[in-house]
């Protein structure tokens, strides 16, 4: 007896110790802590259900805050500086470079290179979230710009849908033969007023013709590359014969996708949220995806969508990376985003199960994958602001066919914005 005793004795002090210990440790191992991540409101579908499902399944929680989209950059600029930053972010991945000169996101590369899969994301995202040989976000989700075409309209013009067009030349073709089915038909349509959509749809008939508008290390704009003049005038031909509707010209991105819904619109440059969309609210039209073209063929696409990181600051970055390597997981790349039909971040994941029921999916899954990114600390004052240089080229261009002069317009103000960083 006197044995279990003391015993007994030992197991309590031992339980005091133990409980003393406890009260040592930092929070974040003593229990579950809430994780603050902030996302702008126009992804706010997948960032809640994401966190749903996380909160579900794990003791760290997450709590969402969503923002207007309009307001993210300066909230989330203003929240980091002022020493109150969330947990977690996603940004719209041409914003990183940004953000991550700015001291205002932390450095991840170790933590990344960890990752079993690192190799397989998203190129593009991976590039962009690099600053200085450093590491500073990974890809969130992802978009693609593709061309998207009318089968039902192929058909009615004695066109093969399931043979779309692979250059300019069988693009322009395509378009005389579907507009000449009707006063109300139109064999190609653009957002000619929305300077952020002709990024994501125009750049890449660029880039597939071996040009560009930045040199390779994003230090000098190239607007007098050839093919953006040849781009140009692709575009202005198509307008000057009547191939477009005279709407173009003023749409600033209302239209972007919804024009195509009239089922009287051949083909328009796109991305994968198309797909759904068409599937879910417009069954009637019979659609395919196709990659967009380069002049003599080739191909490329805008990789778009959001990156993830952890913004300098944060309370709880490992916890917050734990949440990271979760997303990027097998079992949520699949089941969380391909079988809802959206882009998982991986290429190795670009033909799944899912995607093998609806094969446009897996075009669009591939168009990621080969699709680039301008990398620019001023991306948003070159490429979408609506009064920046790159729309100005286009309308300039393609509305009243000054080329030459809005080439050389955009070449300088491109310069000049980009020498206000480098100075």
């Amino acid at each position: 007896m006197k044995r279990l005793s003391r015993h007994a004795r030992i197991i309590a002090v031992l339980a005091i110790l133990l409980a003393t210990l406890a009260l040592s440790l930092p929070s974040s191992a003593q229990e579950p802590v809430t994780i603050a991540f902030w996302s702008r409101d126009s992804a706010a579908a997948l960032v809640q259900s994401l966190a749903d499902a996380w909160n579900a399944t794990h003791d760290n929680q997450i709590e969402v805050t969503l923002i207007p989209a309009a307001e993210y950059i300066t909230k989330l600029g203003t929240a980091i500086a002022a020493g109150e930053p969330p947990d977690l972010l996603a940004i719209d991945l041409i914003y990183v470079p940004q953000f991550a000169a700015a001291g205002q996101l932390t450095e991840i590369s170790e933590l990344a290179a960890g990752l079993p899969f690192f190799d397989t994301l998203s190129p593009s995202h991976i590039r962009l979230a690099t600053y200085e040989d450093g590491l500073y976000a990974l890809p969130f989700n992802a978009e693609a710009s593709v061309l998207l075409y009318n089968k039902d309209l192929f058909r009615q013009a004695g066109l093969d849908p399931e043979q779309p067009p692979t250059n300019w030349q069988e693009i322009y073709d395509a378009a005389v033969a579907i507009s000449a089915l009707g006063e109300d038909i139109d064999g190609f349509y653009f957002s000619g007023a929305c300077a952020g959509c002709n990024a994501f749809t125009f750049l890449p008939l660029i880039w597939a013709s071996g040009g560009d508008v930045l040199n390779e290390d994003a230090t000098e704009a190239t607007l007098t590359d050839p093919m953006v003049k040849a781009a140009l005038e692709f575009y202005r031909q198509m307008w000057t014969e009547g191939l477009m509707p005279e709407t173009a010209l003023v749409d600033a991105g209302a239209e972007f996708l919804s024009a195509f819904f009239s089922g009287k619109i051949g083909m328009m440059g796109s991305g994968a949220f198309s797909i759904s969309t068409l599937k879910n609210e417009h069954p009637e039209i019979d659609f395919g995806i196709t990659f967009l073209p380069g002049k003599e063929g080739g191909v490329s696409s805008f990789a778009g969508g959001d990156s993830i990181g952890i913004p300098a600051g944060s309370k709880y970055p490992e916890e917050a990376f734990e949440f990271i390597e979760w997303v990027l997981s097998d079992e949520v790349q699949l089941e969380m985003f391909a079988r809802t039909a959206s882009l998982p971040v991986r290429t190795d994941l670009a033909e799944n199960k899912y995607f093998e029921e609806d094969p446009r999916l897996i075009t669009n899954a591939q168009a990621m994958a080969l699709g680039r990114t301008p990398y620019s600390l001023v991306y948003n004052q070159l490429f979408n602001d609506s009064n920046g240089p790159w729309l100005a080229m286009i309308q300039q261009a393609v509305f009243d066919g000054q080329i030459d002069e809005a080439i050389a317009n955009a070449q300088q103000q491109f310069t000049e914005i980009m020498a206000q960083v480098q100075d």
